[in-house]
């Protein structure tokens, strides 16, 4: 038992190959099978490498973005907000808001 290269479970029992030019093993021999598999491969490589590439494009993206756009907003938010407070004291102070 030890010596056997299975450890429990079940085992499904073997299927009779004695007839090797049965329908199934002639379909996976064919050649549509095989350029099917080969297409299925390079549609997967393709897919592969495109995701890739636009997850790089992403990361670009969204760095350039935190660098440079986000800074920008942030200055025109505080320019924004002196201007506001500009309008306030002036509407306080009772003189012509500045145009």
């Amino acid at each position: 038992m030890a010596s056997q290269g299975r450890r429990g479970g079940v085992s499904l029992p073997e299927r009779p190959s004695n007839n090797p030019s049965s329908i199934l093993a002639k379909i996976t021999r064919s050649s549509v099978v095989s350029r099917g598999k080969e297409a299925a491969g390079d549609a997967a490589f393709v897919a592969k490498k495109l995701l890739r590439s636009t997850g790089k494009a992403a990361w670009i993206a969204g760095t350039t973005f935190l660098v440079l756009v986000v800074p920008l907003i942030v200055e025109m938010d505080r320019e924004q907000q002196l201007n506001d407070l500009e309008l306030q004291q002036a509407s306080l102070l009772g003189t012509p808001a500045p145009k």
